[in-house]
């Protein structure tokens, strides 16, 4: 039995998300505070979410082609604040701080917490946020506290399985089924999984594709 594969879209949808590349994407604002959060119009947002090291700025960088725009770092936690990125001036890309560890002080680590759940919770321009999990370990309590806390706000997730070339076929195949399961538990969550890895580019064009016709790219 292989793995389930990625969202079928159609063939102008791939179309348009293989030219996402293309487009310009720039760095816009880091938020520390939701007083410095954008105008929620004109522009419409898609949201990226997960465990600290996930791989959240690596995918945003292989989704925009663009190697250095979010930046990347082996210590957990490096992710501090909200940081909008610009996408053809279409669309904000958002990467939120990482969960469930950081290297900093306990009432820092709060602080920033209080900002994400008060972010997710009451921004109207939020077309999804995708819940990144890392195929090697996959949903752990911390991530469905957060799929909870989606639910009870209504706001549409979508799970991205991470870091998929570095388990093997079989473990793929049995953390898809789990995480199948686990999504039928959760009324807001979206029933595709996107199956990622940002150093092969598995699943890429199918998250570009994805992104493209929740921002009318």
């Amino acid at each position: 039995m292989g793995k389930e594969p990625n969202p079928v879209y159609r063939e102008e949808e791939m179309a348009a998300g293989k030219k996402l590349p293309a487009m310009s994407c720039t760095f816009v604002l880091g938020v520390a505070s939701l007083a410095q959060l954008p105008p929620d119009a004109p522009m419409e947002e898609v949201a990226f979410a997960g465990r600290s090291n996930v791989g959240k700025s690596s995918l945003i960088n292989a989704l925009t082609g663009r190697r250095g725009l979010a930046k990347t770092s082996n210590t957990p936690g490096r992710t501090q604040q909200l940081n909008y990125f610009n996408l053809a001036d279409r669309l904000y890309l958002v990467d939120l701080p990482g969960y469930g560890y950081a290297k900093a002080p306990e009432s820092m680590v709060k602080q920033w917490q209080k900002m994400i759940f008060a972010y997710l919770q009451g921004r109207v321009n939020l077309k999804r946020v995708f819940l990144l999990i890392d195929s090697r370990h996959g949903i752990k309590k911390v991530d469905r506290d957060i799929m909870e806390l989606l639910d009870k706000a209504a706001v549409t997730y979508q799970i991205v399985l991470t870091k998929s070339d570095k388990i093997s076929s079989s473990a793929q195949v049995a953390v898809i089924k789990r995480t199948q399961e686990e999504i039928g538990k959760h009324a807001a969550a979206y029933p595709d999984i996107v199956i990622t890895s940002s150093e092969k580019g598995e699943g890429i064009d199918e998250l570009r594709a994805e992104i493209c016709r929740l921002g009318g790219l």
